[in-house]
């Protein structure tokens, strides 16, 4: 709703200087969103309202409106003089704690983008966990707080132990919602990968062909990033009789909103890649949701009537163990392409730049270690006309120089394959109701690599 009021409020205005843009984290997001605002406000997707995602842009010359992926927009913003044209930017889900939606944060805050012409707005929409956080970093700027929808407050029940197998507990769990008959609604369940997300709906699937409930059976969905068609399916159906699993990680914390939701199913676990800029490598670490997360995940279950949240977790341990807040994505990537950004922007000295949690120096220092290596960087520390170029690819400066290199030795179509291999989703997918066929892709595989022959 809130990019609808801007979008009347700029129509209302009279602003001529550009569009409302709406950033998003995720751009499986962006897409959905686009899709349900042009649906509520009876208008053409890409016309009057678009989105712009990698690899495609649904967009027009009369789009008012316009969801895009925050890193893509940031490199629209490191691309152009000014901020760009749009008369309201809405950064949306700041509470993700996305590289590019703090860094956009940071550039609006810089002196350069003061002082623009039209009277540009900035509408920062965040959890009110983080809005202390957020008013200090904008000197106290005005805050206007959107009340929750109403509804009861879920049950709330907890596990005394964390379950060894917590794909084990989570299909027990929601076996054991979907026999019970005073337990309608749809199921939304938390666990901390794909890999698990995959083996749960894999486990429920066989289930539910056996389950004894009345009416036809659950139908059970994943939703993570490598599974856009289940995400539509998500949206789009709209038949009330069939029960919906929604087996899904962090992606849901925020970012998706799922109205038909009346049970929550928590692990309290994420498996998110963790950059060590001491070995320059990343890692994948298992540890606890913040308290903002596992509020979040709650609030899901709440309506009318009331739902239940069930935590495979200790009351002690969310105590304990969670952070209050979501960790800064800035503090745990690698930021050799934010680096090569703030430079292509003319910020000398990206540690100047404001951040709402500083990187350590540590990180910048390997940033610009890594992009002087790659000759990004001339001899006074400025970037060089190859950086120039390196940073208007949409891709890590390492790979985009690897491109520029197979020019000169013939092999551009290979290395455009392996760019693609390590930067997109996976091309395979496990649909559980598939098995047999999915098992033909064995046929195909390497014992000696991770990749198809």
């Amino acid at each position: 709703q809130i990019p609808q009021w801007c979008a009347e409020f700029a129509l209302a205005r009279g602003f001529q200087t550009g569009q409302v843009t709406v950033t998003q984290p995720y751009p499986l997001a962006a897409m959905s969103l686009a899709s349900r605002v042009a649906d509520e406000m009876d208008l053409t997707l890409g016309h009057e309202i678009g989105y712009s995602i990698p690899q495609e842009d649904c967009t027009g010359p009369n789009t008012m409106l316009r969801f895009c992926w925050d890193r893509l927009f940031l490199q629209e913003v490191a691309s152009t003089r000014g901020p760009g044209a749009w008369s309201v930017l809405i950064l949306d889900e700041a509470q993700e704690r996305s590289v590019a939606s703090d860094l956009l944060q940071g550039l609006l805050r810089d002196t350069r983008l003061r002082n623009l012409p039209g009277d540009p707005r900035v509408v920062v929409v965040t959890d009110p966990a983080l809005e202390p956080k957020f008013q200090a970093f904008w000197g106290n700027s005005p805050i206007v707080r959107v009340p929750r929808e109403p509804g009861g407050d879920p049950t709330l029940a907890y596990k005394d132990t964390v379950p060894t197998d917590l794909v084990e507990a989570a299909c027990q769990a929601v076996l054991e919602l979907c026999q019970q008959e005073e337990a309608p609604g749809d199921v939304l369940v938390y666990l901390p990968s794909e890999e698990e997300i995959s083996l749960c709906c894999e486990s429920l699937s066989g289930e539910m062909g056996t389950l004894a409930v009345p009416g036809p059976p659950p139908r059970v969905l994943p939703l993570h990033p490598g599974c856009a068609q289940a995400i539509q399916t998500v949206y789009e159906d709209t038949d009330v009789s069939v029960r919906k699993i929604v087996v899904t990680h962090w992606l849901a914390d925020f970012s998706f909103s799922l109205p038909s939701i009346q049970h929550v199913i928590d692990s309290g676990l994420e498996l998110r890649s963790v950059y060590n800029p001491r070995i320059r490598a990343e890692s994948q670490v298992l540890r606890p949701i913040s308290k903002c997360q596992a509020e979040a995940r709650l609030l899901r279950a709440k309506g009318f009537p009331p739902g239940s949240c069930l935590r495979l977790y200790s009351k002690s341990t969310l105590e304990l163990e969670a952070p209050p807040l979501p960790h800064p994505k800035v503090c745990e990537e690698n930021l050799s392409s934010l680096v090569l950004l703030l430079m292509r922007k003319q910020i000398a000295e990206p540690g100047e730049c404001h951040f709402l949690d500083r990187p350590a120096p540590e990180a910048l220092m390997r940033a610009l270690e890594d992009l002087d290596y790659l000759a990004a960087l001339n001899d006074d520390g400025e970037l060089s006309d190859l950086g120039v170029i390196l940073s208007e690819f949409p891709l890590p400066p390492e790979l985009a120089k690897a491109l520029l290199a197979s020019c000169e030795f013939n092999c551009v179509d290979e290395m455009l394959t392996l760019a693609a291999m390590l930067t997109a989703a996976p091309g395979f997918t496990r649909p559980p109701l598939s098995a047999g066929e999915a098992a033909l892709r064995r046929a195909l595989e390497h014992a000696d690599g991770d990749h198809s022959s």
